[in-house]
């Protein structure tokens, strides 16, 4: 097992190199730059060329490139060119944010989905259609919209949960998870409907092999099969799904903390760009990559927990 996740994490190092390098490259493509940003658009030429000397903007791409690396190597992210700030000062600010509406989401899919699945695997009929029906529904709206139409039923027109706003666990509890019920729900509907399919198709073959009618046909509780047996060796695919709902989650949430207006990563990075805040914008792109090689590595102890094979390979 460790030599496997030995193994993932030498795999991430050239991975976070090329994301760095693709994002940097898209964002010398978009129209405008830094100084622009910085100076307006009534700004002199004059002051705009030597803004960019100051900046280091008149390098080419590659030595631009090469002195974020250094500085990241160095355990430096650099600075905001509109705030001043540390971007890392900045980015830890609101990764708490981003990381309470992701996992939250996640975890509220998993185990909404997994119920669903499998009380729809095991009695069939219409919650079965139910399940088909939901998983069609959730992979065909939008996150954003789905955002809206909660937010003018339950925050305006029944005023029970808001609109807006972040509250940190540690002042309330009970607050922060309030506030954080609808941005979660429509977060995480995708992942319900992706999840309850899969566990229900990872259930149904579980269900119909051979070492389920051995254990029915020795008297083994019903409850205990299901839950215990078919659950657990269909649980391989289903983990996927449930780290793919993580990843998705993790994208949608750039929209979905827009809506709701919470400090989060994504909400930064879309300033950031508008902005050509390039340090702040690597530092959320590494971020992002980060939460995703962490996940995967999580799959991976999971898989070997669940199965003792994988630990071996």
């Amino acid at each position: 097992m460790l030599t496997l996740i030995a193994r993932r994490l030498a795999l991430s190092v050239p991975l976070l190199v090329m994301v760095t390098a693709v994002t940097f490259v898209l964002e010398s493509l978009v129209p405008g730059d830094t100084a622009r940003a910085l100076i307006g658009a009534s700004g002199s030429t004059e002051a705009y060329n030597k803004l960019r000397d100051q900046l280091g903007l008149d390098e080419p791409l590659w030595s631009q490139y090469g002195h974020y690396l250094d500085n990241l190597l160095h355990g430096n992210l650099g600075t905001s060119v509109f705030t001043g700030q540390p971007v890392s000062e900045t980015l830890n600010q609101r990764l708490p944010v981003t990381l309470s509406l992701v996992l939250l989401a996640t975890v509220f899919a998993a185990v909404v989905g997994i119920l669903l699945g499998v009380v729809s695997a095991v009695r069939g009929g219409v919650l079965g259609r139910f399940v088909e029906a939901l998983s069609l529904v959730g992979l065909a709206l939008p996150g954003f919209w789905v955002a809206l139409v909660l937010v003018e039923v339950f925050a305006v027109a029944l005023r029970a949960f808001p609109a807006t706003g972040y509250i940190s666990p540690t002042q309330s509890f009970g607050t922060w998870l309030w506030a954080l019920c609808l941005p979660v729900t429509a977060l995480g509907l995708v992942g319900i409907a992706s999840i309850a399919k899969q566990t229900r198709d990872s259930m149904k073959d579980a269900m119909a092999s051979n070492y389920i009618r051995t254990l029915r046909a020795n008297g083994i509780p019903r409850r205990s099969i299901i839950w215990k047996h078919a659950l657990r060796n269909g649980a391989i695919p289903v983990v996927t799904v449930i780290g793919l709902a993580f990843v998705s989650a993790l994208s949608a949430s750039v929209f979905i903390e827009a809506v709701f207006v919470l400090p989060g990563l994504g909400s930064i990075a879309v300033n950031a760009t508008n902005q050509h805040d390039i340090p702040v914008i690597e530092g959320a792109v590494l971020y992002f990559t980060v939460l995703v090689v962490i996940v995967n590595l999580v799959l991976d102890v999971l898989y070997g927990l669940l199965n003792p094979k994988v630990r071996h390979q």
